[in-house]
């Protein structure tokens, strides 16, 4: 039986991103969620991102993380603006600290506002955020059966990227079983192999996001 108090919880975070969701269409902003464990890639990816982007794009990022501000310097230094929201412990962003974050940002004109969830491959899944999309990463140096032991949040995505590729000679990691188990939880599930080190794939990945921010004007 659900314990109530968790389903209040969910219901409540659901209402506050319904909210969201229409700020951010009345505003024409492309909101997407980044999941991940720590360490696969997803600071690194809004880095590149963000650099290569800044002539197309006006852009930021909320960053989420239980501590320090490291990774909302590395974005600023992009010229992106950015926000951290510190957890202190807490597995996953919600839409009262999404809103809470959003004072501290000029939107006007945004075209597109990365959230980077705090690394975890449970908890975030479950919390809208009043996002568009969801984007897992996944790295190489993780097993490959990842999306079948969290099946929530490869089921939940529009895109999977698959990071850190320049290392598949390195690792024991089999890109078509990753892709067999995702593809299995979402049939329409993007997937994208990049390296953020030799810019492999980066451009398909650039790709569908010029595409998602067209479906905005």
């Amino acid at each position: 039986m659900e314990i109530p108090v968790v389903r209040n919880i969910l219901e409540a975070n659901d209402r506050l991103a319904d909210q969201l969701k229409k700020l951010f269409a009345s505003r024409k902003m492309l909101v997407l969620n980044l999941m991940s464990s720590p360490g696969a890639g997803k600071t690194s990816i809004l880095e590149r991102t963000l650099a290569d982007l800044a002539g197309e794009f006006k852009m930021a990022v909320i960053e989420g993380d239980l501590q320090t501000d490291n990774d909302a310097r590395r974005v600023a230094a992009t010229g992106a603006q950015a926000v951290q929201i510190n957890t202190d412990g807490g597995c996953h962003l919600s839409s009262s600290m999404i809103l809470e974050a959003l004072d501290k940002l000029n939107l006007d004109g945004l075209d597109i506002l990365f959230i980077e969830n705090v690394g975890n491959l449970v908890c975030p899944a479950e919390f809208s955020l009043g996002e568009d999309s969801k984007v897992t990463l996944l790295s190489v140096t993780e097993g490959d059966d990842k999306p079948e032991k969290y099946p929530l949040m490869f089921h939940l995505s529009a895109v999977m990227v698959l990071n850190k590729v320049d290392l598949l000679p390195y690792v024991d990691f089999s890109m078509d079983k990753a892709r067999q188990h995702a593809s299995k939880l979402n049939a329409d599930l993007k997937i994208f192999p990049v390296s953020c080190r030799t810019r492999e794939g980066l451009e398909d990945w650039y790709a569908w996001l010029r595409a998602a921010r067209a479906t905005k004007n």
